[in-house]
């Protein structure tokens, strides 16, 4: 009992001051003109360090507006609701997404002619094939990251968590957690199956035939999982709170866990899982279209902001050197060892209308049932 208290009090306390911890300066390679005006964000928690906020509004003049998002449909559907006035200029999407917001006319194509520090991001994710689309980049990746099995090491094995069927198992009933509509695309895969459905592209039949499969195990299942969670910051208290002993989660939050003392690990498991990259976008119409520019720029600057990013988020910097300013911990927390990653796939988006067009709404009869 005594160890669990400490772990708490440290977990709770670090998160506390993890504000304070990131409040280092960062130095703006290209500080901006004092422009004034604002600039609206929609993003995940963390995924704008504090530190790095508070020296851009000092330096710009440009007050910064973050409204926090934890999931890609609802983004898209208050975008899309907005448009075509979007209260919005920037907001994360993921990569895997960017057809469904590119093919409804929500994202401007990116002039990275605008961007001097484009070239500080890893042309691993910057030039890859999933970033253009139509001949246009459309984002600024800046995190990447991977759906894994997380797990207390105080109460799961490590041999346990090296597969999926143990989220699932009698002996963890009521002390699991996962993300619906992520856990569909696993389940997929666990079953064999393509989870991001691009075989399936012309046979319909066969994708609802797939689809109807993981919904009814996911409901079979429905009896043993704790809660199903929209956000990572949920994933966290209830893994501090030993609400749960091991779930599906993003490894952001995991990392982040793991960075604070808490008895955490996290796996890739052998039926394999998927991986995605977050980026920057600009809205169609954006209402401050020029400072939406010279955020993006601030934030590409140097590898140090990309650390500072995975610090408080978990995730991996797509920034070139940014893990040179981690330490030991930090860079443990954002690595896998290899016969894991080869379990890891990337989600891809030339399926998506016909994936989510199954998928959410067999999310909800989950839900429902």
């Amino acid at each position: 009992m005594s160890k669990l208290l400490y772990s708490r009090r440290r977990f709770l306390g670090t998160a506390a001051t993890t504000g304070a911890a990131l409040a280092s300066p960062f130095y703006l390679r290209r500080a901006a003109a004092q422009s004034g005006g604002e600039v609206n964000i929609w993003t995940y928690n963390d995924f704008v360090p504090e530190a790095f906020k508070e020296q851009f509004e000092a330096e710009t003049g440009i007050k910064v507006n973050v409204r926090l998002v934890d999931d890609q449909g609802k983004q898209f559907n208050l975008l899309a609701a907005e448009q075509p006035n979007p209260t919005v200029d920037i907001m994360t999407v993921a990569g895997h997404r960017f057809l469904q917001f590119i093919d409804n006319d929500l994202l401007a194509p990116l002039d990275t002619d605008r961007l001097t520090n484009w070239g500080k991001i890893n042309p691993t994710f910057s030039e890859s094939d999933w970033s253009t689309i139509n001949g246009n980049k459309w984002g600024a990746p800046i995190l990447s990251g991977m759906e894994v099995l997380s797990y207390n090491t105080e109460l799961v094995s490590e041999e346990e968590a090296l597969t999926w069927d143990t989220l699932f198992s009698e002996k963890y009933s009521g002390q699991t957690a996962y993300i619906i509509q992520d856990m569909m695309s696993i389940v997929m895969l666990m079953k064999g199956y393509d989870g991001n459905m691009v075989e399936y592209m012309d046979d319909p039949e066969k994708a609802a035939q797939i689809v109807e499969e993981a919904k009814q195990f996911l409901i079979e299942k429905k009896p043993l999982v704790r809660k199903y969670y929209d956000g990572g910051a949920e994933f966290q208290q209830m893994m501090v709170n030993q609400d749960i002993a091991l779930g599906h989660s993003w490894n952001g939050p995991a990392a982040a866990l793991i960075n604070d003392g808490f008895p955490l690990a996290m796996t890739i498991p052998r039926e394999g899982s998927y991986g995605f990259v977050y980026t920057y976008n600009i809205a169609n119409n954006a209402p401050n279209a020029d400072n939406a520019y010279t955020f993006l720029d601030a934030i590409l600057a140097s590898p140090e902001i990309g650390a500072a990013m995975t610090k408080a988020s978990g995730f991996i910097s797509t920034y070139k050197d940014a893990s040179q300013y981690l330490s030991d911990l930090e860079k443990k927390s954002t690595s896998f060892p290899e016969e894991q990653l080869a379990n890891l796939q990337f989600f891809r988006a030339e399926a998506n209308e016909l994936k989510y067009g199954l998928v959410d709404p067999a999310v909800e009869a989950i839900k429902a049932a």
